[in-house]
């Protein structure tokens, strides 16, 4: 999301003011990974921050330039990005205003399990590669998931 409110200025919608400083902020994290494509990777940071609801419906979304320059990404590739997520509903554009995220209703649980999908995958060809069974990699997942629950953080 691209915040450009200053202590002088407080409007809901993303905005430069060009009386005081205002900084840009994408508010989904990313961490680019070799050997998956940046756009992918900015699609799936995008998409877990809308459905997981980090970005709320209305909420102001980065515009190209600013989603290059924050990302550090060419700036075709921001624009694809955008258009994807125009294409798939999850931001509309409004003239005037920007471009923002959709309302819609809420995600369903196979949508935002999807999310996981390449972990997921990844998971399971490690674990033939070191011939676990399932059993033994659902029992680790339980360890892990109820190790984080008592850590306070699931």
């Amino acid at each position: 999301m691209v915040a450009a409110r200053s202590v002088c200025c407080n409007f809901s919608l993303a905005f430069y003011c060009t009386t005081c400083n205002s900084t840009v902020v994408i508010q989904f994290r990313l961490t680019f990974q070799p050997g998956t494509p940046i756009f992918e990777q900015v699609v799936y940071a995008a998409k877990k921050a809308i459905l997981g609801g980090q970005l709320k419906a209305g909420e102001p979304f980065p515009s190209v330039r600013a989603l290059s320059r924050e990302l550090k990404i060419n700036p075709n590739t921001a624009h694809k990005v955008v258009t994807h997520l125009i294409n798939e509903g999850l931001l509309e554009t409004h003239p005037g205003i920007g471009t923002v995220v959709s309302e819609r209703r809420p995600p369903t649980d196979r949508e935002r399990a999807r999310l996981l999908d390449g972990q997921l995958e990844q998971v399971v060809v490690e674990s033939r590669r070191l011939n676990l069974s399932l059993e033994e990699v659902l029992q680790a997942l339980r360890e892990h998931w109820t190790r984080l629950d008592k850590g306070g953080q699931a």
